[in-house]
């Protein structure tokens, strides 16, 4: 893999101390040094001559990207971590459609050598989030009606073939609940999702060792004051959960409801094949979807999944009023600190030099760097 050693970058850093101006060195794919001053973050994004670098974004929760999507062969993960590179994304979980059990052994043994490998110019392939089989029938979504009941065995035998790292589990279908400590104890992140579960159910669940919700609001009931169902539980009592910020998928309203209930919300693209694509046809694991008008559908209508990329997500979560400050916790710190990563999604010295460099005014990226190599 090229590297630069001892690269030196300058301008305003977003570090954990809060905004400085100064330089940040890369040696050997880690950051290896600051050496940076207090600036605040109106006078940071008040001079267009010095970039503004933050941590390179953390996708936990994407599809494809690029014409390519995760369930097919060959070199579509490879194709799907460039594309997202090039957007600021500079680590990822592929995930997974629910499908026949045959087809997703055969994506996770596509998926193994790129997550033990890093492409050039790629964003790092952290692991699998598996979304689906284990869902509710009835909670599709845009998920093709492959659903089937959980079991241990099974799913232990798909984490031996890729490292799953988050599992997407309807705890009302039969058996699920019962298996969520084993599987948080196997090391993974049990997220709630693709259900019909009461509140109660979703609650237990929590209880259980579940730690996530799965695309807030979307293939889930929505909240009423009398049922308030999965949404109600996560709104109650989650610490983190995924959002869809393409301002298709929930409503602003909806979303500033989830940013000031659960502490560490943060954004996922659930991106597609379409993704930096123009719009036409594409593949969603079998299904057809289609991009028109900024979106991705099935025929019927259906949101199936987005078009949408990190560098956007951030941009749109500052128009909905966030600092910048913040809007970046929830694109790289938080997904970060879900997957227990000390040494992503933060520029410290040691930690991996996953850096954005953004224009100041416009928050469009000028570079990327993934484990210090220019992207």
């Amino acid at each position: 893999m090229s590297q630069t050693p001892a690269t030196l970058l300058r301008g305003h850093l977003l570090t954990p101390r809060g905004w400085r101006r100064g330089t940040l060195q890369i040696d050997r794919g880690r950051i290896a040094a600051i050496d940076a001053e207090p600036v605040g973050e109106a006078a940071a994004r008040a001079d267009p001559a010095q970039p503004l670098l933050l941590p390179g974004f953390i996708d936990l929760h994407l599809h494809g990207g690029g014409g390519a999507d995760t369930m097919d062969a060959g070199d579509a993960v490879t194709r799907i971590a460039r594309l997202h590179a090039s957007h600021g994304t500079t680590s990822l979980l592929a995930t997974t459609m629910t499908a026949p059990l045959a087809d997703i052994e055969a994506a996770l043994r596509a998926l193994a050598p790129a997550i033990e490998q890093r492409a050039d110019g790629a964003a790092r392939v952290l692991g699998v989030h598996l979304e689906g089989p284990y869902i509710h029938p009835g909670r599709l979504g845009a998920q093709p009606a492959f659903t089937r009941l959980p079991a241990l065995a099974e799913i232990l035998a798909l984490h031996a073939l890729a490292p799953i790292r988050v599992i997407t589990l309807a705890p009302e279908v039969d058996g699920a609940l019962a298996l969520i400590p084993a599987l948080v104890e196997a090391g993974m992140r049990v997220q709630i999702g693709h259900s019909a579960a009461s509140y109660d159910d979703a609650c237990r669940a929590l209880a259980a060792g579940a730690s996530g919700f799965t695309h807030l609001f979307n293939a889930m009931g929505g909240f009423h004051h009398r049922a308030p169902g999965v949404a109600g539980a996560a709104l109650a009592h989650a610490d983190q959960a995924e959002l869809i910020p393409d301002l298709l998928h929930v409503h602003p309203g909806a979303m500033r409801a989830a940013l000031r209930a659960v502490p560490r919300l943060y954004a996922v693209t659930d991106a597609t094949a379409a993704a930096g694509m123009p719009d036409g046809d594409y593949r969603l694991g079998r299904q057809t979807v289609r991009k028109c008008e900024g979106g991705v559908r099935l025929a019927d209508g259906t949101l199936a999944g987005s078009t949408l990329t990190m560098d956007q997500a951030l941009r749109n979560l500052v128009q909905l009023g966030l600092p910048l400050a913040e809007a970046s916790a929830r694109t790289a710190a938080y997904p970060a600190q879900y997957l227990g990563l000390a040494d992503r999604g933060v520029l410290a010295a040691g930690a991996w030099a996953d850096v954005v460099a953004l224009d100041p005014v416009t928050l469009q990226l000028r570079r990327v760097w993934v484990e210090g190599e220019a992207v």
